[in-house]
């Protein structure tokens, strides 16, 4: 993937975080989240791209725009583009951590178009790569990364999307001895995290969202970590749509080779709230600093950008009252 692209396309997640900070610790979801989509949606307007939104806000009578299909930008480079604004809606609207404005790209046909269900996930890093299983217990899981990482299953860090339904998961983390981050929202960052050093997550498990699986695959395919995933339906309608969407054998392991099938995709993310893994949005006057993470899969490449913006980002606040 071309750097000159994968600039243009920071460009677009710097144009959410900035547009959904103002809103952080406003208590309004709803709002930080709409800032999100319009700035993300104006950005790439102007991108000389042919893009297909094929991870984004849901179906088109869901979402007024960024949504599953939406053609984008203004002609050019046939590629396909997952989305998500604002990263833990919650975590901004209650100035909590690691809330992101994320994007993943790669070439036309190459990202999983998953329909908006469940999703069984795990993920790790490089050193552990390929050691664990999305079928495997959590207790291998642990004790593979431990393995892979040359520690003690007790100095192994589990994220795990605290919800009712990965409870027997963490009783069961717990019992191996491995400790464990619970997260509120926000699974790209626990699945990417595992990658990153120094933000103290070794391994990502539990049941989150489908869609957030293709866009934590994306960054894990670019760093050279593992991410496997299997649907985990609620219902036939969500079957029946997935067979519909998907390329993939959606009864079966969902590997990083039939999510994103390609080298030459990329993952971009920008800090919206202050975290482990980036800095949240810093305002001053009428400019503004975002921290960004971008990721090439094809010269597997991690790049950590500062960017200030001195005037102009009052475009971004047009939500603002």
């Amino acid at each position: 993937m071309r750097t000159t692209r994968i600039v243009e396309m920071l460009e677009v997640t710097e144009a959410a975080a900035l547009a959904a900070g103002r809103w952080m610790g406003k208590g309004d979801k709803m709002a930080a989240d709409d800032a999100a989509v319009e700035a993300m949606r104006k950005a790439m307007d102007v991108l000389d791209i042919s893009g297909t939104v094929v991870i984004g806000e849901g179906e088109r009578d869901e979402a007024p725009m960024l949504y599953i299909g939406e053609k984008v930008g203004g002609g050019g480079e046939l590629i396909d583009i997952a989305v998500d604004p604002l990263e833990g809606t919650n975590l901004t609207a209650y100035g909590q951590p690691n809330s992101l404005a994320v994007m993943a790209f790669g070439p036309q046909g190459s990202l999983l178009h998953a329909p908006d269900t469940y999703m069984m996930k795990v993920a790790t890093g490089p050193a552990a790569a390929g050691m664990i299983h999305v079928d495997a217990t959590p207790t291998e899981n642990v004790k593979a990364v431990a393995r892979g990482l040359d520690r003690d299953v007790g100095d192994i860090v589990v994220c795990i999307l605290e919800r009712e339904r990965n409870q027997a998961m963490i009783e069961e983390v717990r019992k191996a001895g491995a400790r464990i981050r619970l997260i509120s929202d926000g699974d790209v960052f626990g699945a990417v995290a595992t990658a990153i050093e120094g933000t103290g997550i070794h391994l990502y498990m539990g049941i989150g969202a489908a869609p957030e699986g293709v866009l934590a695959a994306t960054a894990m395919r670019c760093i050279g970590g593992t991410f496997m995933g299997r649907f985990a339906f609620r219902n036939d309608e969500e079957r029946a749509r997935a067979l519909q969407m998907s390329k993939c054998d959606i009864d079966g392991v969902l590997d990083m080779d039939c999510l994103v099938s390609t080298d030459e995709a990329a993952f971009i993310a920008t800090g919206v709230t202050d975290g482990e893994m980036l800095r949240g949005v810093k305002y001053f006057g009428q400019g503004a600093r975002t921290h960004s993470v971008a990721m090439d899969a094809s010269s597997k490449t991690v790049r950590f950008i500062d960017t200030v913006y001195n005037t102009g980002v009052e475009k971004f606040w047009v939500r603002m009252d």
